[in-house]
């Protein structure tokens, strides 16, 4: 593999009525004006990085990302389905304590076994990390240069788990901040995480 640089990025903050934290999942949800201004921030970091691709789910929030970060340098936006976020079922929407209140049962089965347990209707973090990971070997296969893949909090930790050789069951020890950048350097020798989690403090 030739020498190269992903830049794994997160979101901004989303449009919601209420700041109360849901289980938000695949529920289309674009980003709020704060959300836009970090994305902004986002592209002003990344001017001077050279970008062959950009990459996104099909969710609006990080094609919205995408986007703005790819106007400024006249490169083409690629949408891959399989880079959603994790599926949660009948969780989605509610609030963390609606579903605690509502599945007791498989809240805890969840917190349990959070690799491999399926949420009510959804999937796991394995089935998730699958379907990642096979994208990203995907993109790379296809992709020349360095590329931006505008991804979600749960898909970044499972590709930053799969890169570090972490166990899924410890991915809420790596923080993904809104509007945050994570940088991948990829040579014949592997992967390595050159950066993690930086964000701009305004």
């Amino acid at each position: 593999m030739k020498d190269r640089i992903v830049y794994l990025i997160r979101h901004g903050k989303l449009q919601f009525a209420d700041n109360q934290r849901r289980y938000i999942g695949q529920l289309d949800v674009p980003l709020n004006e704060e959300g836009l201004t970090q994305t902004r921030i986002l592209g002003q970091r990344l001017k001077d990085a050279d970008i062959s691709a950009v990459y996104c789910s099909d969710l609006s929030r990080s094609r919205q990302t995408a986007e703005i970060i790819a106007a400024s340098k006249q490169v083409e936006v690629i949408v891959y389905e399989q880079l959603r976020e994790i599926y949660l079922g009948k969780w989605e929407g509610q609030t963390f304590a609606e579903v605690a209140k509502n599945y007791p049962r498989a809240y805890s089965d969840w917190g349990s076994d959070l690799a491999y347990y399926r949420v009510p209707g959804g999937e796991s973090y394995a089935d998730c990390g699958r379907r990642v990971v096979a994208a990203f070997r995907d993109i790379l296969q296809r992709s020349k240069g360095n590329v931006l893949i505008s991804g979600h909090i749960d898909v970044n930790r499972l590709l930053l788990c799969y890169i570090l050789g972490l166990p899924i069951r410890k991915l809420y020890r790596i923080g993904q901040r809104h509007g945050c950048i994570n940088v991948i350097s990829c040579s014949n020798s592997g992967f390595r995480v050159e950066l993690i989690n930086s964000v701009v403090n305004r």
